[in-house]
């Protein structure tokens, strides 16, 4: 008892509340239905849960299927599929990112990294003032506010190659001065 006219006949007697009419319904569409929420949640144990919503708001809203000509089933379908749907909207919607719960947090250094911190900026502020004051500022320049070698070149009134050289000689004795 499966055909377009049965499956019409079964949801109009669900529609005036006889239990064994969904019974009915249910064993002959229940298989159909399960693979449509399947197929929208990629959860059988959450499509099992969908059916019987399913199966409920069939039972609550059967007044409201009329007969058109079309198949009963694109009927039981749509609201199969419009259920599931929505049970996946409201899955989006409930789930918190982990990767992005670090935004909501403020970013802030516990104690012991501002401590540390602190520390580290003493000994590179230390090692800064080993540099000559010329040097010193164009390494400041080239990697903190992003001057080109160019416009540090024209700023210190020294050839480019020169320029180069400091940069390159004052990191390596910062390098040396960080590492004691």
């Amino acid at each position: 008892m499966t055909d377009r006219k049965d499956i019409e006949e079964l949801i109009g007697k669900v529609a005036l509340g006889d239990r064994a009419a969904l019974t009915a319904l249910y064993d002959a569409t229940n298989r159909k239905l399960f693979s449509v929420c399947l197929r929208v949640l990629k959860s059988r144990a959450e499509a099992e849960d969908a059916l019987q919503d399913v199966y409920l708001r069939i039972w609550s809203k059967a007044d409201r299927y009329a007969v058109t000509g079309h198949s009963p089933m694109t009927w039981l379908i749509a609201v199969a599929r419009n259920l599931s749907i929505d049970r996946l909207r409201a899955r989006k919607a409930n789930h918190v990112d982990l990767d992005s719960v670090g935004e909501l947090v403020e970013k802030r250094p516990g104690p012991e990294a501002a401590s540390i911190a602190a520390s580290e900026q003493r000994r590179i502020s230390a090692c800064f003032e080993e540099l000559p004051p010329d040097r010193a500022d164009a390494v400041r320049a080239a990697y903190l506010d992003g001057a080109t070698y160019q416009a540090l070149a024209d700023r210190f009134d020294v050839p480019l190659n020169t320029m180069r050289t400091w940069l390159r000689r004052s990191l390596i004795s910062l390098k040396e001065c960080l590492s004691r």
